[in-house]
């Protein structure tokens, strides 16, 4: 089949991932700016794979997608040349000492929608220490095993890098889609047709999609020498749950190009974390906040003292895609498939969810 790909981010790179494990098939890549994607929502995130943690404003549809993705995680990674990308470690959560009630309201939420969150274990100051060292300040802690997250910057860094690479991918970059229709795209006034297309622009398809909105993220990337974490850490508080997501120590192993991309230093000894996430129902993609660093950047430091000589190399802004109950879509009909939606969950539910619209549309 020749197949046309509408929106070269996250959803759209996992689709052609899949779609390329059967040689036969011919695929454009459609992409309104750089085929980098460094504007891609997908590009921006911290890539948490936590659907246990994402259980507390979030449906079980996304607890049972988040699931089964985690599971077509590793093989995609591996498929782009990314073989250390996807940490299955477990999840910390926490919380000030004043906010514990939170932490307790937060972790009963969850038991009560999922058999499977009884199992989360409750960790003292001396476990959570044994665990993580460098959390062992914090009186109380729920670890959630299994859950992690992907690295979101080398996946996209390494996908361009892989499709480049494909004789039957086709990449049409700085090429904005006027239209698309069941087997065809509209591209320069010409069209351009198909044996099936695909919908993955997110905000770039509201012209359909009429209730689509877009949610302002922000996200600020840490280097430090004197900070250790191994486990995405969650900091419960009544007006913002932040993240702290590891990157490993350094850029050794990968070429300079992505170094650039990703916007950080090759500094030897250096741990690399991304803090996030504001979620403002606003599709303002300018610069990050003061409001939001300084309360970023505040419970960063109650986490730890030392996050106080960490260096900010990056801040990234961007906006996800939702429809009124924040849940994701797919419609199918001969020769187009759409997908979108997926708002704060896009490493969470993009390959299950792209699995299930080949199943439903293309594939049926």
């Amino acid at each position: 089949m020749n197949i046309a790909i509408v929106g070269v981010g996250l959803v759209g790179r996992v689709l052609a991932l899949n779609l390329l494990r059967s040689k036969e098939h011919t695929i454009t890549l459609f992409e309104k700016d750089s085929k980098e994607a460094t504007s891609a929502a997908g590009f921006t995130a911290a890539g948490m794979l936590a659907p246990f943690a994402e259980l507390e404003t979030a449906e079980s549809l996304i607890f049972d997608l988040g699931r089964r993705s985690m599971a077509l995680w590793e093989p995609l990674l591996k498929e782009v040349g990314v073989f250390d990308g996807c940490k299955l470690d477990g999840t910390i959560i926490t919380a000030h000492p004043q906010d514990m009630s939170e932490l307790i309201h937060f972790i009963e939420t969850l038991q009560s929608k999922v058999e499977e969150a009884k199992e989360i274990e409750t960790f003292d100051s001396i476990a959570l220490g044994e665990l993580e060292p460098e959390l062992e300040h914090h009186k109380k802690a729920f670890y959630i095993k299994n859950e992690g997250y992907v690295d979101a910057q080398r996946f996209m860094a390494f996908s361009t890098n892989y499709f480049d690479r494909q004789v039957n991918v086709t990449w049409r970059e700085f090429s904005k889609v006027e239209k698309l229709e069941s087997k065809a795209v509209y591209v320069h006034g010409k069209k351009e047709n198909f044996d099936w297309v695909f919908d993955t622009r997110g905000l770039g398809a509201k012209e359909y999609f009429k209730e689509l909105r877009g949610v302002r993220g922000e996200v600020i990337w840490l280097e430090s020498n004197e900070i250790d974490i191994i486990r995405p850490t969650r900091l419960l508080h009544p007006r913002y749950k932040i993240y702290i997501v590891p990157r490993g120590n350094g850029c050794e192993g990968i070429d300079l190009e992505y170094c650039k991309t990703c916007k950080l230093s090759q500094s030897s000894g250096f741990k690399r974390y991304i803090v996030g996430a504001t979620e403002i129902e606003s599709e303002d993609s300018s610069p990050i906040s003061v409001r939001s660093n300084m309360e970023l950047l505040s419970a960063l430091f109650a986490t730890h003292p030392k996050f106080g000589e960490a260096r900010i190399v990056n801040t990234e802004t961007n906006c996800r895609p939702a429809f009124k109950d924040n849940l994701p879509r797919i419609e199918n009909e001969n020769g187009l498939t759409r997908i979108n939606g997926l708002y704060r969950h896009g490493y969470l539910l993009a390959p299950a969810l792209v699995e299930k619209a080949l199943k439903e549309g293309i594939f049926k």
